[in-house]
């Protein structure tokens, strides 16, 4: 086997996976290899998965079985992220052209692997449960130069019924607040506005270093010190960890944005219980009373599940009217897939398919209804947004993001990527806002 010059990544999944791969990446790149964009054109291809669906998991399995009768066979194979936790028993007995399986706790060990695979010709597998070794966080490769991802914890303690996380990631790990304030400043230095804090729960960062006395709310106020640093989102949260201090520190600082992604995942507190969300409906609607009163402006994202194990049609029509009743900015809306290795695999998932479909289409087009009445809502609006890039559907527009996510297209220079600017909405295609740009006053 040679030694390889040229490597591919392709990345399933959520925002995690995606800074694991620019880790990944960078060191890749400091091991002397270049990257492409072209898998055929590879010496090594690196798959990071996803395993919180079943869909996720059948495209890798699918594509990794193409590869198999194919040329690229030859190439050094390695399967990364959540699915090499999940499936680590099983991966080399289906895909005997991989050559390697690197654990989410494992990314570390990257360039090990690949000096092991290349001097014993063995199939290497490193999946260790618990994530202990600090990452090199500064060397990630990444390709947008205006906002980024920074990690600040890992890994979740909540053991929800339905989810693999806390089998794939592990246990609640947080990273140290003077790690965290070094990457940000740096990125700051960098030329970067924007960063995004990632954790599978990020309102529980420093329960597990007492010590540290820094809590989420706390390292929020560190952050906002940081000259230059315009914008600080966070997600994703869960609804029990969320405090009056945070709320009151998207309400105080000014860097950070009034967006809380608040996932409900179902309307009635029986199926809640059994997927073990540990709130009730009344303690969620109450969490986010307390959130409006504090931070009036606040727009909230969720996540939802139809067709858990015995829901019935009056419990998803319960889930229906607090999807109503809360007009979410955004929604992550999914039908229940079995997930090996979780709790709920114990229960039968006895919601017939096409009735999960029937309910998820439904709740579909009552969300496209709120995008609609929020975006007329916002017609005739001046309003802050932070310039990304030129859009890839029409290049004479720029593409930006407003404080709470939504995107907006308008007409502008090179010269504005990476500003603030003013923009004053006049129409929307879809569930993006179209503006005019508002000239600085002189």
């Amino acid at each position: 086997m040679k030694n390889p010059k040229t490597f591919y990544v392709r990345t399933y999944g959520c925002q995690m996976n995606e800074l694991d791969t620019e880790i990944m990446v960078g060191q890749l790149e400091n091991r002397g290899l270049t990257k492409t964009d072209d898998e055929t054109q590879a010496d090594l291809l690196v798959f990071n998965t996803c395993s919180i669906r079943d869909l996720a998991e059948r495209k890798v399995m699918g594509k990794l079985g193409k590869l198999g009768r194919t040329s690229q066979k030859d190439a050094i194979i390695g399967v990364t992220g959540c699915m090499a936790n999940a499936k680590k028993d099983s991966i080399f007995h289906k895909l005997p052209h991989v050559d390697f399986v690197l654990g989410t706790n494992n990314i570390h060990h990257l360039n090990d692997v690949l000096d092991e695979v290349l001097s014993t010709n063995k199939q290497i597998v490193r999946t260790d449960d618990h994530f202990e070794h600090e990452l090199d966080y500064l060397s990630a490769k990444r390709d947008d130069k205006v906002k980024a991802y920074v990690s600040i914890i890992r890994g979740c303690d909540k053991y929800c019924t339905y989810c693999v996380v806390p089998y794939t990631r592990g246990q609640e790990v947080s990273r140290h607040p003077d790690s965290i304030v070094e990457e940000c400043q740096k990125l700051v230095d960098n030329g970067y506005k924007e960063v995004t804090l990632l954790g599978q729960n990020v309102n529980s960062y420093g329960k597990d270093k007492e010590e540290w006395n820094c809590l989420f709310h706390d390292l929020l106020y560190r952050l906002d010190n940081i000259k230059g640093l315009e914008r600080i989102r966070f997600m994703t949260s869960h609804p029990v960890d969320i405090t009056k201090n945070l709320m009151e520190a998207i309400r105080d600082l000014k860097s950070v944005c009034e967006f809380v992604h608040f996932p409900i995942q179902a309307g009635s507190d029986r199926i809640l219980r059994k997927m073990h969300r540990i709130y009730t409906i009344e303690q969620y609607l109450d969490k986010v009373r307390m959130l409006k009163e504090i931070v009036p402006n606040v727009a909230l994202g969720t996540d939802i599940i139809v067709g858990f194990p015995t829901e019935t049609e009056e419990e998803f029509e319960m889930t229906y009217k607090i999807l109503e009743e809360l007009e979410y900015s955004v929604a992550f809306l999914f039908a229940y897939s079995q997930r090996q290795g979780t709790p709920a695999m114990r229960w039968k998932d006895d919601v017939p398919e096409e009735v999960k479909q029937a309910r998820l289409q439904r709740l579909i087009q009552l969300q496209e209804q709120i995008y609609t009445k929020q975006r007329h809502a916002m017609l005739g609006e001046e309003i802050e947004v932070l310039v990304e890039k030129r859009s890839f559907k029409d290049n004479s527009f720029l593409k930006a993001r407003t404080r709470c996510w939504k995107n907006v297209l308008f007409k502008g220079g090179d010269e504005l990527i990476g500003t603030l600017q003013q923009v004053k909405l006049h129409s929307f295609n879809h569930q993006t806002l179209l503006g005019e740009l508002i000239p600085a006053a002189s």
